[in-house]
């Protein structure tokens, strides 16, 4: 990220949870599952818990993350809260790229 941030990573039995701080006041909460169905490719949902909803980057984002998990054998939903003043798409790259790099699922 271009500018300082903190990046929290937790597991828990039931979930993964990533907290992404740029220190920034208004945060987005999101949730994003891998949904079980007969399809060989498989389909993923993100859900806004709250913050901004037309925000399609930090969706992005969260839909990245959670197939970065998926495809790494967790089956466990992820949590995602971003509190960043920048939403482009370099910064959002390097949330991605700093969260599977340091994984905890």
């Amino acid at each position: 990220m271009g500018t300082k941030g903190m990046i929290d990573l937790y597991a828990s039995t039931e979930t993964q949870r990533v907290v992404v701080s740029g220190f920034s006041i208004i945060y987005s909460a999101f949730v994003a599952r891998k949904e079980e169905s007969m399809s060989i490719h498989p389909t993923f949902n993100v859900s806004v818990i709250f913050g901004k909803r037309d925000e399609q980057m930090l969706v992005a984002c969260a839909r990245q993350l959670i197939e970065h998990i998926s495809t790494s054998g967790s089956t466990k939903p992820l949590v995602l809260s971003l509190g960043l003043q920048d939403h482009s798409s370099e910064t959002l790259r390097g949330v991605v790229s700093a969260v599977t790099a340091n994984r905890v699922w």
